[in-house]
């Protein structure tokens, strides 16, 4: 039995994607038997270039009921199935990694169709989906949706049965993902760690570190070292004879741990890491009619940003956001090059700002309040986070929009004096990278608590 399927995402970082639409038909080899289609609202943002390519919008999103809705039904049409996909790698690991968020391990065994046209069908001048599928004849409705492509993929997958004649490849081709065999010293080092967020520090036999983490979940994450088969991973297979670890319980705080660390001690398989963590910033200026212009560009050491992104996709992602959110220009925030009014102003979800409609009193209201939300440029605060036990808290502080360290605390007496506050927290290196750090966190964790202070 088979379950085809076909996944559409958010885009964005690897691992970081959300599914938006999964489309899966159940295969008995003849006909299908079940299927199971639904958008999902992947509670992230889709990126501006996979709306343009499948039409999916965040709107369309609002009311889809969350994967954890549809997990126990993906569950239950794959039980017993091979996996098929066009890529199977990808919807594979994006199931993958969707189950892992909520803490279930999802393993089924994969087929690729990819894999199985280049051995059956071969000399094909390409073997993308679509490209592939109109030169076999086979039609495809609604292309880059989930549904039509996995039901373009149920006639390829057909078609590629009736060629192997011999049923030799289709055997062959199926990867069973198994569990690699781990050594036993890496087995008694990933039996000594825990299941906790934290920064943990990768030592060979004389005790130098070679490579320092964060992670969500210690143990697993070791485990994906002991068990990838990248060169990187590889090496650290061969050297690694110990793991330390030190508990953090908010993400951020091993973010910031993780940062500091890394510039430290500059492990030999952190080379990445080391270097800057931010490539675009967010940047205002006032024009000639006294308007705040918003733009993405290219990070400027001699400016002073207002915050900053890890790629130019992540910022143009943040600002057609804030335009949305905040009723701001798209001319005027970059998005929209013209030299009358925007396209929002067309249909009437701009105020004017571009074509000076609107004051520019009125509009550089909001536009200052998205630049106070997202910098804490001058700010005296404290991020209160989630701590290493339950009945603890951990804080960060920021001084005049300076980054000044991070503690952890019991009582809430203890973060409302700033004399105590200060007693407790360790001091940290401000840096871009730590700025870079906190502003992200902050602008995807919105429930992370902040209290201001003079």
């Amino acid at each position: 039995m088979y379950a085809i399927l076909d996944i559409e995402t958010t885009g964005g970082k690897y691992n970081e994607e959300g599914i938006t639409e999964i489309a899966i038909y159940k295969f008995d080899g003849h006909q299908v038997v079940d299927q199971f289609i639904s958008l999902v609202n992947p509670e992230r943002d889709i990126q501006p270039f996979v709306v343009n390519l499948t039409g999916i919008n965040n709107n369309m999103l609002r009311h889809a009921p969350k994967f954890y809705e549809v997990a126990k039904r993906i569950v239950e049409i794959t039980e017993n199935c091979i996996l098929v996909a066009h890529n199977a790698q990808f919807d594979y690991r994006i199931l993958c990694t969707e189950f892992g968020r909520l803490g279930f391990e999802y393993m089924r065994p994969s087929l690729c169709t990819v894999e199985l046209a280049k051995d059956l069908i071969p000399d094909q001048p390409s073997y993308s989906l679509g490209k592939l599928v109109r030169s076999l004849g086979i039609p495809v409705s609604d292309r880059h949706r989930a549904s039509g492509d996995a039901l373009a993929t149920v006639k390829l997958f057909q078609m590629l049965l009736d060629k192997d004649t011999a049923k030799s490849i289709i055997q062959q081709s199926i990867r069973l993902n198994p569990k690699l065999q781990l050594e036993p010293r890496h087995l008694d080092i990933i039996n000594e760690l825990p299941s906790i967020t934290g920064v943990y520090y990768i030592h060979k036999s004389d005790g130098e570190i070679i490579y320092i983490g964060k992670s969500s979940n210690i143990k697993k994450r070791i485990n994906q070292h002991f068990t990838n088969t990248n060169q990187k991973s590889k090496r650290i297979q061969a050297h690694v004879t110990a793991v330390t670890y030190e508990a953090t319980g908010s993400e951020l705080v091993a973010l910031l741990k993780e940062s500091e660390e890394i510039k430290r001690v500059k492990p030999i398989y952190n080379r990445a890491l080391r270097r800057t963590v931010f490539t675009h910033a967010l940047y205002s200026f006032v024009d000639d009619n006294n308007y705040i212009n918003l733009k993405i560009d290219v990070v400027d050491g001699r400016k002073n940003p207002i915050t900053t992104f890890s790629n130019r996709q992540s910022g143009k992602s943040f600002i057609t956001k804030a335009v949305e959110d905040y009723k701001l220009c798209q001319k005027l925030t970059g998005l929209y090059k013209t030299k009358t009014s925007c396209f929002n102003y067309d249909i009437k979800a701009c105020e004017g700002a571009c074509i000076e409609k609107e004051s520019a009193e009125s509009y550089n209201k909001r536009v200052e309040a998205l630049i106070n939300k997202n910098s804490y440029k001058n700010k005296n605060m404290v991020i209160i986070d989630k701590g290493r036990d339950i009945d603890e808290h951990s804080a960060i502080l920021i001084e005049n929009g300076v980054f000044k360290g991070l503690g952890f605390f019991n009582l809430n007496y203890q973060i409302n004096n700033i004399e105590v506050l200060e007693s407790i927290i360790t001091p940290m290196k401000n840096n871009r990278d730590t700025q870079h750090i906190i502003q992200s966190y902050l602008r995807k964790n919105n429930r992370v608590k902040i209290i201001l202070f003079d």
